[in-house]
């Protein structure tokens, strides 16, 4: 009888982090990249000493009482909103996420959104190719500018300041953030950004990107009333969380010309997209893929990876979300 940990792989991950994994514990994988229902996860979890998951596994309060043996979860993602932090915490469960591996992949991707957003990429392309594009005009699809724009930041954390020095540097804007506490004055500098209330941003920026985390207190940090005050010829970025904009009020403020347009790459629901975003030109829509690069997306996975081998085997993980509460689990 195998006396290595058992670990279950909630998602299909790259077959070379399968291999790592299996090298140390006893490995039951979701290959088949099956939506487990949570009685289903249940079951594969059960017997398990530790778990891989992503985004879209949920740890909740009445999975870790249904699982006892479960000692912790590794998160391939830098969020972890999808783990009940206080109840892993009082149950003795480890959590840990995936963060600086994907900041300058998942900066790019907003940069390109930011870009694809105000220069109206998919919608002239929507144009092209249905075949109405028959002469050239001087009005044709005129977005905004980006060189020189002022840029909004909500949420300054490492993909937040990567972003800003791509706006100061490459582009020169004039970078304005908000987060719950300020930077300290270096970081700004190299940032070349500046510190602003919320609503002076929302007044003043031509582009307003989302990088806050998702929590209770974050949700809806963007709804009709943010929208109002923001200027009729600016977008709208959130390569956040779903959650973080009431998609519904976004999608009346696009239809009705109270922003010019937006970028998004998650959703309230996801992979469901509220209607009504579907049905309006001016904006630009992604799957949840700002960290889609194959080097990063293996980091990740590599990162959750040797986590679970330094819990069980080193007695320490790199990146905790947590620090579980000294509870007896089953052995």
């Amino acid at each position: 009888m195998s006396t290595k940990p058992r670990i279950l792989v909630a998602r299909a991950i790259f077959p070379e982090v399968l291999d790592f994994l299996s090298q140390h514990f006893e490995v039951e994988s979701n290959q088949d990249d099956l939506d487990w229902s949570p009685e289903e996860l249940v079951r594969h979890l059960q017997d398990k000493d530790g778990a891989l998951t992503t985004g879209s596994v949920s740890i909740s309060a009445a999975l870790l009482a249904a699982c006892p043996q479960l000692r912790i979860c590794a998160n391939m993602a830098v969020g972890f909103n999808n783990f009940d932090v206080p109840a892993m915490t009082a149950a003795g469960v480890q959590g840990t996420n995936a963060p600086d591996v994907l900041t300058e992949t998942t900066a790019d991707f907003g940069f390109a959104l930011l870009m694809a957003t105000a220069r109206r990429v998919t919608e002239s392309e929507h144009y092209l190719r249905a075949g109405k594009w028959t002469r050239w005009s001087y009005d044709m699809f005129c977005g905004s500018d980006i060189h020189g724009a002022t840029l909004g930041i909500i949420g300054m954390g490492r993909i937040g300041q990567a972003i800003a020095r791509r706006g100061a540097l490459g582009f020169g804007m004039q970078v304005i953030y908000h987060n719950r506490s300020r930077l300290d004055a270096a970081t700004e500098a190299a940032c070349g950004a500046r510190y602003v209330d919320k609503d002076t941003l929302l007044q003043s920026a031509d582009h307003v990107l989302l990088v806050v985390p998702y929590s209770a207190a974050s949700h809806h940090t963007i709804g009709a009333a943010e929208l109002a005050r923001m200027k009729p010829t600016a977008t709208l970025i959130n390569i956040a969380r779903g959650g973080i904009v009431d998609d519904a009020a976004l999608a009346v403020a696009l239809r009705e010309g109270r922003i010019a347009a937006a970028g998004l790459d998650v959703f309230e629901g996801e992979p469901k997209v509220h209607p009504d975003l579907l049905t309006v030109p001016n904006v630009v829509l992604t799957p949840h893929i700002a960290s889609a690069t194959r080097r990063t997306r293996l980091a990740m996975a590599q990162l959750a990876a040797d986590n679970l081998v330094d819990y069980f085997f080193r007695g320490t993980v790199r990146t905790p979300v947590n620090t579980p509460l000294p509870v007896a689990r089953s052995a």
